[in-house]
């Protein structure tokens, strides 16, 4: 058994093979990738338990990669520590702002590095399994939870993802996109209990997605509750002034009336059955709601 599975992104030939024989020896699987865009999909089909980018690559930098990696529900909680020549401080800050967890600056140490992977996987292991903003179960236990039902029938799965966040947090704060997920949580935690069976889940799948697990005979009506709820929900956290604002109502004629519209919010919303596909993983579970999804509702 391995210490953990790490992916390094890094385009230095040279640096990558040594890293790759350094950390094997010391009992971890590595993975590596030279590209930006390799590095992102090999994360999407086999997720680390770390990654390790090289901030400067051929194709996109690190941060992008970063970015990336975070959009996806699956790799939205995979630890990442960045390796870059640039010791400026804004570059540092712009990397903690992404979420990485740590930053060393080359020409780097081998015992450094291999203490900095060391804590930031211990951290990741003894991190709650709840998600800290919605306190609904996190991507672990919403793997088991759907790991669960490769082995049983009738049963429905609703992906809802709330698109749209990260300009909604830019024009009115971050502590009010994180008050957008609160909200959305229990509003769909709500749904399910009027609508749903006691045998329900919710769990948080990051990037504003919400993953609810019910019955097929209840799946209409819950979707329909889910989506009229946020919508009416979600409405109230933009201000008064935008939410009422006369320019929602005409086209605007230039890019600069574009820019004082009040950011939009996306609802997203698919499902399937078990009778809709022939689930051999869970990514054919998430692959097939991921196309299903389309949008159902606008805010404001």
């Amino acid at each position: 058994m391995t210490k953990g599975k790490i992916l390094f992104v890094e385009d230095d030939l040279e640096t990558a093979n040594m890293l790759r024989l350094y950390f094997e020896s010391q009992g971890y699987e590595i993975m590596h990738a030279t590209w930006g865009r390799d590095g992102i999909e090999m994360s999407y089909r086999n997720p680390p338990d770390l990654a390790v980018l090289d901030v400067r690559l051929p194709d996109i930098d690190g941060y992008e990669v970063c970015r990336e990696m975070r959009r996806n529900w699956r790799t939205s909680q995979i630890p990442i520590i960045f390796l870059t020549e640039r010791k400026e401080r804004d570059d540092r800050i712009a990397g903690l702002k992404l979420g990485a967890v740590d930053y060393l600056a080359k020409p780097f140490d081998l015992q450094e590095l291999r203490l900095r992977v060391r804590n930031a996987l211990n951290r990741s292991r003894f991190e709650s399994l709840v998600d800290p903003i919605t306190a609904l179960p996190g991507s672990k236990l919403l793997d088991a939870r759907l790991k669960e039902l490769l082995a049983r029938r009738d049963w429905a799965v609703v992906l809802i993802t709330i698109s749209g966040l990260n300009e909604f947090s830019d024009r009115y704060g971050f502590v009010s996109g994180n008050e957008v997920l609160r909200a959305a949580a229990l509003v769909l935690g709500k749904a399910l209990d009027e609508f749903g069976t006691g045998e329900d889940f919710l769990g948080d799948a990051g990037s504003g997605s919400f993953i609810a697990v019910s019955a097929p005979n209840k799946l209409d009506a819950l979707q329909e509750q889910m989506a009229s709820q946020l919508k009416r929900i979600l409405t109230y956290f933009y201000p008064v002034a935008d939410r009422e604002s006369p320019a929602l109502e005409a086209e605007p004629e230039t890019k600069e009336d574009r820019k004082q519209l009040p950011p939009v919010i996306s609802i997203l919303s698919g499902a399937i059955t078990d009778k809709d596909i022939k689930p051999g993983e869970v990514a054919d579970i998430i692959n097939a709601l991921i196309k299903r999804q389309t949008t159902v509702a606008i805010v404001p």
